[in-house]
């Protein structure tokens, strides 16, 4: 399944794409919202490897403005469950993602990504 947790972790690997190939930008996306259970404390130990310009993107280009543009240096409950929603609870169930360099789309079907490279892609 395709969370924004997920999502900030992936890059494009087509042969020959080495720059400007993360984040991977979502194109006519659905979503659903699934609840998760709170873990501040699992919230807190994953921020440091979060790419936060590219959340921030991403959550708007599923349709959510809750993050700030800025990461805060207080992680108060209120950011924190904010943060939650955004990394674990929306689900890109269907659409693509497309990188930035080189256009190669990656299609989502029922939750999962093709990040598949046909044979004269792969480096």
């Amino acid at each position: 399944m395709v969370r924004l947790i997920t999502h900030n972790l992936l890059a494009c690997h087509v042969k020959g794409c080495t720059s400007n190939n993360f984040p991977l930008i979502f194109k006519d996306v659905q979503v659903e919202l699934r609840e998760a259970e709170f873990n501040p404390d699992f919230l807190k130990g994953f921020m440091p490897k979060i790419e936060w310009n590219a959340l921030v993107n991403a959550a708007r280009e599923v349709g959510d403005t809750s993050l700030p543009q800025e990461q805060p240096e207080m992680l108060d409950d209120d950011f924190l469950k904010s943060l939650h929603h955004v990394l674990l609870e929306i689900h890109v169930e269907e659409g693509s993602m497309t990188c930035p360099n080189c256009q190669h789309v990656y299609p989502i079907s029922n939750g999962i990504p093709n990040m598949l490279l046909a044979e004269h892609e792969i480096g």
